[in-house]
């Protein structure tokens, strides 16, 4: 059994942030206030005092650094992978990455809906077990407090093509929980800006 750790929006405040022990940490994005190099290495130092075997993370919305400062920012991840619309395998499980989503105030990856969107989630491979992606996909945990949809339309076209068994998002604070829609796990694992506790997956056919 994989037991697999998700959360996302911790913002500079992952050392508030309960992290229950597994084998797989997932982190999706926002893990700075406003992209400074510093916030990053301080994460890192945290990721390297947790347990978890496995540890992969994205960029969000307030990483700016990943987007302006890309190479300098990727090498100060040295306690997980760091993906930015890529793939990797792990514990014999496909984990696809992408850190964009939707115009958001001229913030970090921000694409206009519509073509750009389309074409980014159109690099999501069809093999993909785990889509781990900053912004939800539309009319799934992703109302505003003003009860407006966030979400993508076209990731969750995307998402409803390939079916991936678990899609770990954030972004929309106040939209966090899970739903089980069709054979996949929408989880939004965002925290109250790093107060709160990651959620735990576990899934018996997932094994090391």
């Amino acid at each position: 059994m994989l037991r697999i750790v998700c959360v996302s929006d911790t913002h500079a405040n992952h050392r508030k942030t309960v992290i229950p022990d597994g084998d797989l940490l997932l982190h999706a994005g926002d893990l700075t206030g406003h992209g400074r190099l510093e916030d990053v290495e301080d994460f890192d130092r945290w990721l390297g005092t947790l347990p978890h075997r496995h540890k992969v993370v994205i960029a969000g919305n307030h990483d700016f650094c990943f987007q302006e400062q890309g190479a300098e920012a990727r090498a100060r991840i040295t306690n997980a992978v760091y993906l930015e619309d890529e793939m990797v395998k792990i514990a014999g499980v496909t984990i696809y990455g992408s850190p964009w989503q939707p115009w958001f105030g001229g913030w970090a990856f921000n694409l206009q809906r519509g073509p750009e969107l389309a074409t980014v989630w159109s690099k999501i491979p069809a093999s993909t077990d785990i889509l781990l992606t900053h912004g939800p996909p539309e009319g799934i945990l992703d109302r505003n407090r003003r009860g407006d949809c966030c979400g993508c339309r076209d990731l969750l076209h995307r998402v409803l093509e390939i079916r991936p068994r678990l899609h770990v998002f954030g972004h929309i604070h106040e939209a966090a929980g899970r739903t089980d829609i069709d054979g996949t796990t929408f989880l939004n694992a965002s925290t109250q800006l790093g107060h709160g506790t990651a959620v735990v997956v576990e899934w018996p056919g997932l094994v090391e």
